[in-house]
């Protein structure tokens, strides 16, 4: 969505036949006589596409291509969550039509608008476009869209019953917990000791809202000038805790080169103009109110989470079920993020983290 990510054509679009879509395109979307699809994103997960007309353009989010879990890549939920937020003062693209036929392309689907910007996933492209106030500027708006994010009342959008929002840290972590129990095709030492720390207690949850699943800078788009005009990949969004989604974006906030995840945005805030991860939390919580003094357990969930995720996209990757580029790599990342993690539960103040 916007020319900072990675995009390829595809002749023969995986995941798409276009004589099953363009009848359903021209009766749902708009009456083009035929339409062209090329992969883009660097998501690893949905799979996302650039539908394009001549001058008009659209975007298809739908499932990959195998391995899908029971509990995520639900179309019909992010087509939801956007529907409910297009009028907010949280930018998302705007959703256009959804499709729950399975004669189309044998899975749920949706289309939404294509909006034209850039996405701030490579810190040399960031660094050449924007000025350090810029990337200042961009690190703020991230925050205060997400303290938006999470002052709205599920029931004013309509999204009451989105989710169950009580007991909403256990369930992520017995949900993950069997996630990683029935993926599970290498032995990870200590992924298996985080997932018995988390198991070993009950968190009292800090609130609940709307909470993202995904927020990172890398999840938005730019403007020329910086500014954020739209946030991504709302597939993880639910009703919850909101500082699942603090400790998600302090999992990939670098602060020096070469600290941060392969996986999102982690290497553009290390760049010069970027706050420091204490100047993101002061923000947040001034915005906010909220207290961040537990924010530990959060951030090492979030590493528990996406070690889970990626250990779940490398199976796909061997069973050649993704498409696109870097997958060769995730399995190390995967047990890089449950090392971190493992550090973090170590120094926390928590002593049930600390074992």
């Amino acid at each position: 969505m916007g020319s900072g990510l990675l995009t390829a054509m595809i002749g023969d679009v995986p995941g798409i036949v276009m004589a099953k879509l363009l009848p359903w395109f021209r009766a749902k979307v708009a009456d083009v006589d035929h339409l062209e699809a090329q992969i883009i994103g660097h998501g690893r997960s949905n799979l996302t596409y650039k539908l394009t007309c001549r001058d008009r353009s659209w975007v298809l989010r739908r499932p990959p291509l195998s391995h899908i879990q029971p509990t995520a890549h639900d179309m019909g939920r992010e087509f939801r969550v956007l529907s409910a937020l297009k009028d907010s003062k949280v930018p998302v693209p705007r959703p256009i039509a959804y499709c729950d036929d399975l004669e189309v392309l044998g899975v749920h689907f949706y289309v939404m608008e294509y909006v034209d910007g850039f996405v701030p996933a490579n810190a040399p492209e960031v660094a050449h476009r924007y000025r350090e106030d810029q990337r200042r500027m961009m690190a703020d708006e991230l925050i205060d869209i997400l303290v938006e994010l999470h002052a709205i009342r599920p029931g004013e959008v309509g999204l009451e019953d989105f989710g169950r929002p009580q007991g909403y840290l256990a369930r992520q972590v017995r949900r993950f917990t069997e996630q990683w129990q029935r993926i599970r095709y290498r032995d990870v030492p200590e992924l298996d000791e985080l997932c018995r720390r988390l198991n070993s207690f009950t968190m009292e949850e800090s609130d609940h809202s709307i909470v993202h699943g995904d927020y990172r800078l890398d999840n938005a788009i730019l403007d020329p000038q910086g500014h954020i005009i739209a946030i991504l990949d709302w597939e993880m969004a639910t009703l919850g805790d909101p500082l699942a989604d603090m400790g998600l974006l302090r999992m990939y906030w670098a602060e020096r080169e070469g600290e941060g995840l392969e996986v999102g945005s982690a290497a553009v805030t290390a760049l010069p103009g970027f706050p420091t991860w204490e100047e993101v939390a002061q923000r947040y919580a001034e915005k906010s109110g909220r207290d961040l003094s537990r924010l530990d357990y959060y951030v090492v969930l979030a590493h528990f989470k996406l070690s889970v995720i990626l250990e779940n996209m490398y199976a796909r990757f061997l069973a050649g079920g993704t498409v696109g580029e870097g997958f060769e790599r995730i399995g190390d990342q995967a047990i890089f993020l449950a090392r971190r993690g493992l550090e973090i539960a170590n120094k926390s103040q928590m002593p049930q983290l600390r074992g």
